[in-house]
């Protein structure tokens, strides 16, 4: 088993910047690749970026790409998303999964990001 905890939400204005933390802990040496993901009030779950837990692929929904950058620290069994140029349709909650095959196996508890306009 895999347990996330995410970090880093807050309120801030468009074109602020934020980073979000993803802390794994566990069976780490398992998880294939960590995703974001994030939920607006109304909206369905959506795809934010990827990354490879072992490789250095990276994925990114088309909305977020060159704002949003997702890296690694395997050292602390961290995934980061560093989100630049903040708009307000960025608003929602944050989760980061780990995920295998076309499966979501684990789960974060989600931080909330809010962006003023």
């Amino acid at each position: 088993q895999v347990q996330l905890v995410e970090s880093g939400g807050g309120l801030v204005q468009a074109g602020d910047s934020l980073r979000l933390s993803c802390a794994a802990s566990g069976r780490t040496n398992s998880i294939p690749a960590i995703y974001w993901l994030r939920q607006a009030p109304g909206r369905e779950r959506e795809f934010v970026a990827a990354i490879v837990w072992s490789g250095d692929s990276k994925y990114y929904a088309d909305s977020v790409k060159g704002r949003f950058t997702i890296s690694r620290d395997n050292d602390k069994n961290t995934v980061y998303l560093q989100m630049n140029s903040l708009k307000p349709e960025d608003t929602a909650v944050y989760f980061c999964a780990v995920r295998r095959g076309t499966q979501y196996t684990s789960w974060g508890q989600g931080t909330q990001v809010t962006v003023s306009s």
